[in-house]
């Protein structure tokens, strides 16, 4: 449930700078604010989710 609330919040904000991009004169300061939450709320999400090159290491001892 964390995780889905996670998303739509990194989905959210990440449309939230594509609308204020598209303005003809957009606020740089709700662009920067956007973008950092996406960019912190991916990080955070991938952090989660295990590297594949993990699980190939494990395989070949």
């Amino acid at each position: 449930m964390k995780q889905f609330i996670s998303i739509l919040l990194i989905a959210g904000f990440g449309i939230l700078a594509l609308v204020e991009q598209s303005k003809s004169h957009p606020n740089q300061y709700i662009m920067i604010g956007a973008m950092a939450v996406f960019m912190f709320g991916l990080f955070r999400l991938m952090k989660k989710i295990p590297s594949k090159k993990e699980d190939e290491d494990d395989t070949k001892i």
